[in-house]
């Protein structure tokens, strides 16, 4: 008597695809956290140069308020580009040691603290604010622009101070 045994050969490779297939999707979940890393990268480091562009821009509207507050005054020292004390903050530093110029910046100023600012600068405008008081009023904008290394696009922060009466 002839014993038959079942076909394997139409099973035989099943294995072989299923293993192929779990390891294809388990690379496509690894790209996906790959990506998801790479995002978060940037949006930690976009988040870390916008806290340094409010920083810097209440770093100056506390220098104002801490000075005489006259538009005359403030038009002076704080607008850009000329003002003495815009320089001081966008270029030459207030630490000790060598003061930094509008082509090499010293540390811990707009233009060295933020990548790309070089390019375009902050401004500072400092316009009447308009409105009648017993101690005049400047509405002071304060704009800090920076570009991230890895990206084509400018960035901007804002910051509007009312200084004054």
């Amino acid at each position: 008597m002839k014993q038959t045994f079942p076909q394997a050969g139409r099973q035989s490779g099943v294995m072989l695809i299923e293993a192929l297939i779990a390891l294809l999707i388990f690379s496509i979940g690894i790209l996906g956290i790959v990506g998801l890393q790479a995002s978060a990268v940037n949006a930690s480091s976009d988040a870390k140069y916008r806290s340094e562009a409010a920083l810097l821009a209440n770093e100056l509207i506390g220098r104002m308020w801490a000075s005489n507050r006259t538009q005359v005054t403030l038009q002076a020292a704080f607008a850009s580009p000329s003002g003495t004390e815009y320089q001081k903050w966008a270029y030459q530093g207030v630490l000790s040691g060598s003061p930094g110029t509008s082509t090499a910046p010293a540390d811990g100023t707009v233009l060295k603290t933020l990548p790309g600012a070089m390019a375009q600068p902050p401004t500072v405008v400092i316009v009447s604010s308009g409105v009648a008081t017993l101690v005049p009023s400047s509405i002071v904008t304060v704009t800090i622009f920076w570009k991230a290394p890895s990206e084509t696009t400018v960035h901007n922060y804002i910051a509007e101070a009312r200084i004054g009466g």
